[in-house]
């Protein structure tokens, strides 16, 4: 299709910052995964040598905080609760079988979507200040040893989780036809965009609203 033809719904900037971020997150969890199941040890492999590994993983980590608080500060305002969400919310089950013959009044993101926002920066800002406590070359000397611990397997859980809730980002972006489209190129149709945001659609093809004129029909 033309682009001419086409709603741009993700501007370069930010679809470079989530390809970049998405390539440092899968390094970061991979050498991560490494460490928390000794059977996949050879994981770390990606990063290079062990040493170099355990270089690597705090720094990029850090690359991905960065790379989220950019994507934070440009999409929040898209990402935040409205009551139109429990609609979406109410009929999780039609739209899990495809079935969307219904209105949802969905804006630029639905509600699971701003959940796995949330979720990220959550998780995120978790992973940032463990990460932190445990970095031995400059801050794990600052802790007493209980507190390294628990920052340890609170690192690790958190992994985890973002882990999955990442896992369930792709699958669902797979599943939705058209998204990942969507996030190569920045643009979707305006049939998709009528289909999955349809308030969205509404709200950025509806025209421009004339300025009201002085009384007595002169402007100045």
């Amino acid at each position: 299709m033309k682009k001419d033809r086409m709603i741009l719904r993700t501007p370069l900037p930010d679809r470079l910052c989530h390809w970049a971020m998405v390539v440092c997150f899968f390094l970061v969890a991979l050498s991560g995964i490494s460490w928390v199941f000794p059977s996949l040890n050879w994981l770390n492999g990606v990063l290079g040598t062990p040493q170099l590994a355990r270089l690597l993983h705090p720094i990029l980590g850090i690359v991905v905080f960065v790379a989220l608080v950019y994507l934070f500060v440009r999409f929040v305002k898209y990402n935040l609760f409205v009551k139109e969400d429990k609609i979406w919310a109410d009929n999780i089950q039609s739209v899990l079988a495809g079935d969307h013959s219904k209105k949802l009044r969905i804006g630029k993101y639905n509600a699971g979507q701003k959940f796995l926002f949330w979720g990220t920066m959550a998780l995120i800002c978790v992973l940032l200040v463990s990460g932190l406590m445990i970095w031995r070359a400059y801050f794990a000397h600052l802790f007493p040893i209980p507190a390294l611990r628990l920052a340890l397997l609170v690192h690790s859980l958190a992994g985890i989780s973002l882990i999955l809730l990442i896992i369930g980002h792709i699958y669902l972006a797979l599943w939705v036809k058209g998204s990942i489209r969507g996030m190569v190129t920045g643009y979707v149709s305006h049939a998709w965009a009528r289909t999955h945001h349809d308030r969205w659609h509404a709200e950025i093809s509806s025209p421009p609203t004339a300025p009201a004129k002085a009384k007595g029909g002169r402007t100045r």
